[in-house]
């Protein structure tokens, strides 16, 4: 029986002619925490804003927790 997992997402935006953050990619890491980390600060350098997000999920029983801010910088938007 499957167990629970945790994924680690990253988030970068960028601001649209209204100057509002819209997000400008994501991608589902393979790594750890602090890697995810080091990652959302690179982004965050040539982006408005970076998040690192982490999530607990239960396969069997299809639930997915609540995210979780491991990181944020700058100006983000929505993530979910």
């Amino acid at each position: 029986m499957p167990r629970a997992f945790t994924s680690i997402s990253i988030f970068a935006f960028d601001l649209d002619d209204r100057g509002q953050p819209v997000r400008a990619w994501k991608t589902v890491y393979d790594g750890g925490e602090a890697e995810a980390v080091e990652e959302a600060k690179a982004a965050a350098r040539s982006h408005a804003g970076a998040l690192v997000v982490k999530r607990e999920g239960h396969p069997v029983v299809g639930e997915e927790g609540d995210p979780i801010v491991v990181f944020q910088s700058g100006k983000i938007g929505d993530f979910d």
